[in-house]
């Protein structure tokens, strides 16, 4: 019997390690860190010597924490530890009263129509991708360097009305990069509890990097800043967000603070979407089926208008499916504010409860065929049922993340439209191996044949 062409997959670790090497393993890279009794596992729980974490598979759990009462299990601080250079007071990082400011601010800028008002630039960004791919014709990419230039155009025309070849946008996407390359989505302080006197150490690189975007963002805002004044600012998203009054306390963002959401609107609409579009590509040229109907529906159906979103159901299937598979941020972390009882086990105030969208899209007690790609299972009844109990890649409730519909927008249009124009196809080169930096990505890129429709 033909066994099934199955997407690459971390191998996990042995089952028992000890607490050093966990460490070790873990700083490494946190998906193949984990066992793999955790993708049937409803709860399970890690100890260390300094606190007690419970990774969460349960959807009951999983509505308590993200839905129902989200308050009482905050982001948790060791999070921070290493975005804090970069991402400052961002939204991603805050919680409580600041938190809840920062979204009465940012969500307007993110609404229905204002998605209508940008497709104009996703669609010019998603051209000039389309563009700069056509050296590549007949040869080797690596696509992954591509879906991050498109994905970084992206945020830069429709945040600030500006192309990624501008100066300042340009050297924000190539300090970004060496950014990505040496921080990790979680911060060792995840594992050791360290005090808040004892300074933080960051590799220099990723310290020199946060430090330099940072300041060219600034001298955008601060432009920007003038332009609104001056009543010249163009009607992008910047200029909603930096107009928006919070309306409780009728204030607005100050530089520093804009500063920060835009260096995490930056982070997660650009590193986000980037590696989402890239494992979508990769999986096309595994399964060409696939692919060969979203260049069909292509064809047919895209045009320079929003309306445009709704009839690319296939793409928007299979966009879907490689969210399922290799969720951007494979792993988020909450803290439990008062003591609690899950699934008959005291977790003590303060535990770390840990949330997994990475295994809980591939739970083999949930899903039908968890590991395979299957873009139709989305209208099966498990697939409905799994999406709505069990489907998170933008995580869920009060935090889900402002820019989720953003990203479903602009992950289906680029796919349709580089597709529609070339096939992608394997090399000979070995499977990409999934690692999670700051997003989940390929250890060594993901590399792809080329060639035109």
């Amino acid at each position: 019997m033909t066994q099934p062409i199955l997407p690459p997959k971390p191998k996990s670790r042995v089952e028992k390690v000890s607490l050093r090497q966990y460490a070790k393993l873990f700083r490494a890279d946190i998906l193949s860190a984990q066992p793999a009794r955790l993708y049937r596992a409803w709860m399970a729980e890690f100890r260390t010597p300094f606190f007690r974490s419970y990774l969460v598979n349960d959807t009951d759990l999983l509505k308590t924490v993200l839905k129902e009462r989200p308050d009482d299990f905050p982001k948790s601080g060791r999070i921070s530890e290493g975005l804090r250079p970069l991402l400052g007071e961002s939204v991603f990082l805050t919680n409580g009263e600041t938190w809840k400011r920062q979204r009465r601010i940012i969500d307007p800028a993110f609404e229905g129509g204002r998605l209508r008002e940008t497709f104009s630039a996703i669609w010019d960004a998603s051209e000039a991708a389309v563009a700069r791919l056509a050296e590549f014709q007949g040869g080797e990419v690596e696509i992954e360097e591509h879906t991050s230039h498109a994905a970084a155009d992206v945020i830069f025309r429709t945040l600030f009305s500006i192309p990624i070849e501008h100066e300042i946008a340009s050297k924000v996407f190539h300090e970004f990069r060496t950014y990505q390359r040496t921080q990790p989505i979680l911060n060792i302080a995840a594992l050791i509890p360290m005090p808040r006197w004892l300074p933080r150490v960051f590799h220099r690189d990723t310290r020199g990097a946060a430090a330099k975007i940072r300041g060219l963002i600034t001298k955008l805002t601060s432009e920007r800043m003038v332009e609104i004044d001056a009543g010249t600012a163009p009607d992008d998203l910047a200029s909603k967000i930096m107009t928006t009054a919070d309306p409780v306390t009728g204030k607005t963002f100050t530089t520093e603070e804009m500063v920060d959401q835009v260096a995490i609107f930056f982070l997660a609409g650009h590193e986000a979407s980037a590696s989402a579009l890239a494992w979508t590509l990769y999986l096309m040229a595994q399964f060409p089926d696939w692919q060969d109907n979203v260049a069909a529906e292509a064809e047919i159906g895209l045009a320079n208008d929003f309306s445009v979103v709704a009839k690319l159901r296939i793409s928007r299937d299979v966009f879907r499916e490689a969210l399922r598979l290799y969720p951007p941020v494979p792993m988020m972390v909450r803290q439990n504010t008062c003591p609690e009882e899950f699934r008959k086990r005291d977790v003590q105030a303060g535990s770390q409860i840990v949330l997994s969208p990475w295994h809980l899209h591939r739970h083999e007690r949930m899903w039908e065929n968890p590991d395979g790609f299957d873009p139709a299972r989305w209208g099966t009844e498990n697939g409905k049922t799994c999406m709505r109990d069990a489907y998170m890649p933008f995580s869920a409730g009060p935090r889900v993340c402002t820019g989720a519909g953003f990203a479903m927008i602009e992950g289906v249009l680029i796919l349709s439209m580089i597709l529609r124009k070339y096939r992608v196809s394997l090399t000979d080169r070995p499977a990409p191996e999934p690692v999670a930096h700051l997003t989940v990505r390929s250890k060594d890129g993901i590399f792809l044949r080329l060639d035109p429709r």
